[in-house]
């Protein structure tokens, strides 16, 4: 049995928390409100801001940490605070309470990549991303990297699942739009299959330093949007030019490729996005 803290246990952590209390650790989850957390995972009230109060809250002999905060607002100020500055906070933690944890895991994302004309982009592909989310993910995986303790960066495509249905929403509300002369891909992976990854790496004796956490299948997103529109029942999206479309959805063309994951043993519950996106309608 492990002892293992999820720092900024929302969505993803709550469902890895779960997973590895299933398989007979222990689990505490650090939350500024960890009220909402489910039994199964031991509530830590601290605040990643916080870091005297973070240094008081943190429990012994530790074995793994996952950092799994997501900023609470989408501003350089915002994505500074969650993805720098608490990373270096529970860094400084660990390090005053002496602890000695095998590995750290660090949930990035794949906008860090500047790629966006369909490119195909893995963990060798330059991550050099203008915009300031990209920019705060990589510091805080440099300070991971950097820091004493062996660490392991998972970058996430957007991740979709219960409570995660803005594709399906916008359909419903008839607000869906995509770009389909050249098309733009987009890459994703079900919640279920971010917490299982995140656990598959924790059990494997040597996991490398970053890993792109998507599905098999990167997609245009006319082609999601119109394969949903049918299981909905629902008109299909309205097709826009390059010259109108919204700078976030040019920003995510571009296909990752996930042999690194697999090639480590990893097997997806849902491989793409139409056996996730059914079972979530179901």
């Amino acid at each position: 049995m492990a002892r293992i803290l999820i720092a900024g246990c929302g969505d993803v952590g709550t469902t890895l928390g779960l997973m590895l209390q299933q398989a007979g650790h222990e689990v505490w989850g650090l939350k500024r409100h960890p009220a909402t957390l489910p039994p199964a995972i031991r509530g830590l009230a601290a605040d990643l801001g916080d870091p005297v109060g973070l240094k008081n809250s943190l429990p012994p002999d530790l074995d793994y940490v996952f950092y799994t905060a997501a900023a609470d607002g989408f501003s350089e100020e915002r994505y500074r605070a969650a993805y720098v500055d608490g990373v270096a906070r529970l860094l400084d933690a660990l390090q005053a309470g002496g602890q000695q944890p095998r590995r750290l895991f660090f949930t990035s994302s794949t906008s860090v990549y500047a790629q966006c004309h369909g490119e195909w982009v893995d963990e060798d592909s330059p991550a050099e991303a203008g915009g300031f989310a990209g920019r705060c993910l990589r510091q805080g995986e440099q300070i991971f990297w950097n820091g004493p303790y062996p660490a392991s960066v998972i970058r996430f495509g957007g991740i979709y699942g219960p409570g995660r249905t803005r594709l399906i929403d916008s359909l419903r509300q008839g607000s869906a739009s995509c770009v389909d002369n050249p098309p733009v891909y987009t890459n994703r992976i079900h919640r279920d299959d971010c917490a299982a990854a995140l656990q598959h790496l924790m059990n494997l004796p040597a996991p490398q330093m970053l890993y792109l956490g998507v599905d098999d299948e990167p997609a245009p997103q006319c082609e999601v949007l119109r394969w949903l529109a049918g299981r909905l029942g629902v008109p299909g999206p309205t097709v826009v030019g390059a010259a109108v479309a919204s700078e976030a959805m040019l920003r995510a063309n571009k296909r990752c490729r996930n042999a690194r994951l697999r090639a480590s043993g990893f097997q997806f519950r849902y491989p793409g996005y139409r056996e996730g996106y059914a079972a979530l309608l179901e």
